[in-house]
């Protein structure tokens, strides 16, 4: 029997792709830029233009369900404490909403992941961090669905690792509350790509930059199986 399939739109190497995978699905991601390292089938392009087309035309038909993982360099903390600076910052485009009024459209099961920042641009009903699958990152995300997705019991991250930036061991501060700087912890820098591997979870690719732009697989092997469950009701109905 062939498995369902999931179209992961702005998939980069892969760390959504993963646990969609392993929660049985078969996946095909779509990226603008090469991924060498994409551990499925794989097209290079628009992810927002090919998913346009497909909503448009309804060739949505050929998938179950579907991931975006818009870029989230616009709405990160970083960028906000920068942007309108005439900075780098200002450069980043939003494509969290135009992603997010076509999948509004689809009636098949799908989701759209970002960063906390992006709160007020999305209808956000799951937020996920590392903690509730004991990995070594904190890594907060909000996912927005058109299903009902339920998180696990809520955990600390026990001393979070900062999968991101430079791998320097660093200590730096992470900051609770959406950027609120009051109220804010310690969290200290990968040391090695090795140590960022094992705190998200990922071992396909060894490529810094992309390790810290992905999401644990754990996070949507999670979300997977609830899909799953969706595309199985849809199907049999």
């Amino acid at each position: 029997m062939s498995r369902p399939r999931l179209l992961d739109a702005f998939c980069g190497a892969g760390g959504a792709a993963v646990g969609y995978a392993r929660a049985g699905f078969e996946v095909v991601g779509v990226d603008i830029a090469p991924q060498p390292r994409y551990p499925f089938e794989f097209v290079q392009g628009d992810a927002l233009a090919y998913l346009d087309g497909l909503v448009e035309d309804g060739g949505l038909g050929l998938f179950d369900a579907m991931h975006a993982s818009p870029p989230c360099q616009a709405f990160t903390q970083m960028s906000a404490r920068w942007r309108g600076k005439g900075t780098k910052a200002d450069d980043h485009v939003d494509l969290l909403t135009p992603t997010l009024e076509l999948v509004r459209r689809l009636e098949i099961p799908w989701v759209v992941e970002n960063v906390q920042g992006a709160k007020h641009h999305m209808r956000a009903n799951l937020t996920l961090h590392g903690g509730m699958f004991g990995l070594g990152v904190h890594r907060p995300r909000f996912f927005e669905s058109n299903v009902l997705l339920l998180a696990p019991k809520a955990a600390q991250t026990v001393s979070p690792v900062g999968v991101y930036g430079k791998v320097d061991g660093r200590t730096t501060y992470r900051y609770r509350n959406n950027g609120n700087y009051k109220g804010k912890s310690l969290i200290r820098a990968w040391k090695s790509v090795e140590e960022g591997q094992r705190a998200m979870g990922i071992d396909w690719t060894d490529d810094p930059r992309e390790l810290a732009e992905a999401i644990p697989p754990s996070y949507t092997e999670l979300i997977g199986h609830q899909l799953m469950q969706h595309v199985r009701t849809r199907t049999a109905a």
